[in-house]
C-alpha cells in the first residue's frame, strides 16, 4: 500500500498536541510526514521540520507558503493537519480546501457560528474531507459504546451524563502570570472567543454524548462561572441539554477541579442497561444489564464489535493511550481519502454543531440558563 503524503501546520517544538499527531500519523505506516509550517517563528519552524526528517524545501516559514509550495505540486500532501491557535483555524482550513487539500482541524473549528456554516459549505462543494480532531471518540472502547447503543443493547436512552473536569488551573496565580501562556490565553477573548473552559473541554464531551447516542443536540441551558475573579471568560460551567431523540443530558467541566487530573468520562443510561467510560482506565467499559450483574468488557477480547475490533492494536490488558486513539482518526482518515467511507470519523458538521452549542451555552449563562436552541441555523 503506498503512503499518503502528509503535511502539518502549527505544532512545533513544545507543542502540547504537536506529539501526538506526529505520532498518531505515522503509527500504522499510512502517511508519510511529508511537510510543514510548524511554528510562527519561521526559520525555527524552517529547522524544526528538518530535524523531524522533512526535506529543506518542504519545511516551511509559515501556511501561507505552504500552501503556496504544494498546490502546484505532483507529489503534493494528500492531507493537512491544522494545529495553530484557535483563532487561525478558520482562515487556514478553508484556504486549503478551496486548493482541494483534505484537512484535519483542531478543534474547535472555528470561532463563531457563520464560519462553521462556511466550512461546512465549502468541503461539500470541494468534495474534499474536513475532519475535526475528536480524537476521544476513537477510542476502541468508545467505538465499542456506540456499535452497542445502535445494536439496541440497553434499549432506548433515557439518559446521559458527561464531564471534563479537571484541576489543573486551580492555581489563583496563574491567571495574571505572564510566564504561564498556556494557561492565561484560554481565559482571553482576543485569543479562546467567547467561552474559555467550555469552548476548551466541555464541548469534547458534549461531542462524546451525542457520538455515542448517535444523536445531536436540540436546546441547552448554561450556567458559567468564573471561580478565579481575575478571568473574564468562565473557568466552570455545568450545562443541562437535550437531543433530537428526547435523551436528557447533563453535564460539568471545569478547570479548576483541584484533585481531579484528566477528568473525562461518560454514563449513558438505556431502558435496560448502562454504560460507563472513563479516559483514565481508557481500555475498559463498563456494562450493567438491568436487573443483572456489572460487567467489565475489556479491550481486546473476543466478540467486540467490529468497529472497536479494528482500532485495537494490541492484546487485552495492554494499554493504547491517547496518541494511539490520534491514531485512529488517522486511520479513518486514510481509509476516506481512499474512498473507504468510515461514519464514526468526526467532520465539519460536528465542529459547526460544537460552535452553535458553544454560542448557545454563552447565550443561556447570559440569561439566568434560559434553555436555547443548540443547533446550527443551516440545520434547523
Amino acid at each position: 500500500m503506498t503512503k499518503l503524503k502528509w503535511g502539518m501546520i502549527g505544532g512545533g517544538e513544545g507543542s502540547q498536541i504537536g506529539p501526538a499527531h506526529r505520532l498518531g500519523a505515522q503509527a500504522d505506516g499510512r502517511f508519510e510526514f511529508a511537510a510543514g509550517a510548524l511554528d510562527h517563528r519561521a526559520e525555527e519552524g524552517r529547522a524544526y521540520g528538518q530535524r523531524l526528517g522533512i526535506a529543506a524545501d518542504r519545511a516551511y516559514g509559515d501556511w501561507t507558503e505552504m500552501l503556496a509550495g504544494e498546490r502546484n505540486r505532483t507529489d503534493r500532501v494528500d492531507l493537512v493537519t491544522v494545529a495553530t491557535p484557535n483563532a487561525t483555524h478558520f482562515e487556514i482550513t478553508k484556504a486549503f480546501l478551496e486548493a482541494g487539500f483534505n484537512v484535519l482541524c483542531e478543534k474547535p473549528m472555528t470561532m463563531d457560528v457563520e464560519q462553521g456554516e462556511e466550512i461546512v459549505r465549502i468541503a461539500k462543494a470541494s468534495g474534499k474531507i474536513c475532519a475535526v480532531n475528536y480524537c476521544y471518540s476513537a477510542y476502541p472502547m468508545i467505538r465499542q459504546a456506540r456499535a452497542m447503543v445502535r445494536a439496541g443493547e440497553i434499549g432506548k436512552i433515557r439518559l446521559v451524563v458527561t464531564n471534563f473536569s479537571h484541576g489543573h488551573h486551580g492555581d489563583a496565580g496563574d491567571a495574571g502570570d505572564a510566564n504561564n501562556p498556556r494557561v492565561r490565553w484560554r481565559y482571553d477573548p482576543a485569543m479562546a472567543g467567547v467561552s474559555g473552559q467550555f469552548a476548551d473541554c466541555g464541548i469534547h464531551a458534549l461531542h462524546m454524548a451525542g457520538f455515542i447516542c448517535d444523536d445531536t443536540v436540540e436546546k441547552l441551558s448554561a450556567d458559567f462561572a468564573s471561580t478565579i475573579p481575575s478571568r473574564v471568560l468562565e473557568d466552570d460551567a455545568m450545562v443541562n441539554f437535550r437531543m433530537t431523540g428526547g435523551t436528557v443530558g447533563r453535564l460539568w467541566t471545569s478547570s479548576v477541579a483541584i484533585g481531579r487530573q484528566h477528568g473525562f468520562d461518560i454514563q449513558v443510561f438505556g431502558e435496560t442497561g448502562g454504560l460507563r467510560w472513563a479516559s483514565e482506565q481508557p481500555n475498559q467499559l463498563i456494562y450493567t444489564p438491568v436487573g443483572g450483574r456489572t460487567q467489565i468488557i475489556e479491550k481486546g477480547e473476543g466478540g467486540l464489535h467490529p468497529d472497536a475490533q479494528r482500532l485495537s492494536r494490541v492484546s487485552i490488558a495492554h494499554p493504547e493511550g491517547f496518541p494511539l486513539a490520534v491514531a485512529n482518526i488517522y486511520c479513518d482518515l486514510a481509509d476516506a481519502i481512499n474512498g473507504e467511507a468510515r461514519d464514526g470519523l468526526p467532520l465539519a458538521p460536528d465542529g459547526l454543531r460544537s460552535m452553535a452549542a458553544v454560542y448557545a451555552a454563552v447565550e443561556s449563562a447570559k440569561a439566568d440558563g434560559a434553555w436555547v436552541d443548540a443547533r446550527p441555523p443551516m440545520f434547523r
